[in-house]
């Protein structure tokens, strides 16, 4: 997801002189062909990255389009109060990227565990929430943010998504897109999960259940027509994010299923548990911690039939 971003920037700052790039001294190997080819409107503004999102502001309400950038947590909890303040106060158009969503870092401990950034960002006025599911929604992504009005989060895995979509794909910020059909179950992602749930959706398919797949790549603002589409037309909705089940995808899937009047299917939520994980591995062991999500699945199908 890292590389489609920065080749799709480049080709979009050659076109546009407005679009800026700041980082909070990271992205080495990344970020390069853009500072090569920009350098006038590239900023490595140092481990400040407070300072980071002031300075983004500026150059925002002077008429330019800023991307901000570093690691899981560090361009978003870090500075809330300025991108609170400073940027979702004004309206600004300044995009946030936050690179390793999830626990694409999980060796580096806790600190580096990006599993509230959906929760608060989608909590804040004005801002647009986007989690695009591989390479190829990540490339629309980007041109969409900047198009998009104000400010925008951009939460991107590290490295090695694989490609998903198969076929040419219409992205547009607010509306899911689906990859596959079923009629039993509707398996919503966001971000780097969508592999999981194609995977998951694969594995119910040997016990007889047809699943729908949605790549949810905005939670904000939701695809709310998807959801209650899926919630009157299945018999199960699961979210599955790499993020905690307080705040992010699931959360705002339940959000409108509550205000549905007509009677729809239960809501089951896969993510990380609301709790602080003091664990250190890799993205796949914390991930796993979540459990089987083909397991769960079927045990509520089970109840659901009796």
């Amino acid at each position: 997801m890292r590389t489609a971003f920065i080749n799709t920037l480049c080709r979009l700052a050659t076109r546009d002189r407005r679009v800026w790039l700041l980082t909070g001294d990271l992205g080495f190997s990344v970020l390069e062909p853009f500072r090569d080819r920009f350098p006038d409107r590239y900023v490595n503004v140092g481990v400040a990255e407070q300072n980071m999102t002031g300075v983004a502001a500026g150059l925002a309400g002077c008429g330019q389009i800023v991307f901000t950038y570093s690691i899981a947590n560090f361009p978003t909890l870090r500075c809330l109060e300025q991108i609170r303040n400073d940027v979702c106060y004004h309206n600004l158009p300044v995009k946030v990227v936050s690179v390793g969503g999830g626990f694409a870092y999980g060796p580096q401990g806790y600190t580096h565990h990006g599993v509230e950034d959906l929760a608060v960002m989608r909590a804040l006025p004005n801002m647009t929430v986007v989690a695009p599911g591989d390479p190829v929604e990540t490339e629309q992504a980007t041109q969409a943010v900047i198009d998009a009005p104000g400010p925008c989060y951009l939460r991107l895995g590290k490295a090695r998504e694989p490609v998903l979509h198969r076929r040419p794909i219409s992205f547009t910020i607010g509306r899911s897109i689906r990859l596959r059909e079923g009629d039993d179950v509707t398996l919503i992602s966001t971000g780097g999960m969508l592999q999981t749930a194609l995977e998951t959706a694969e594995a119910l398919a040997s016990h007889g259940v047809e699943s729908r797949v949605l790549s949810m790549h905005t939670l904000k603002p939701l695809d709310d027509p998807a959801v209650r589409a899926a919630a009157l037309e299945t018999a199960l909705v699961v979210t599955l994010e790499e993020h905690s089940v307080t705040g992010g995808l699931g959360s705002a899937v339940s959000e409108v299923m509550a205000a549905m009047i007509e009677p729809h299917a239960p809501l089951l939520t896969y993510g990380a548990p609301d709790r602080v994980n003091a664990a250190v591995g890799s993205q796949e062991y914390l991930r796993a911690q979540a459990g089987d999500p083909v397991g769960r699945v079927l045990a509520l199908l089970k109840r659901i039939r009796r």
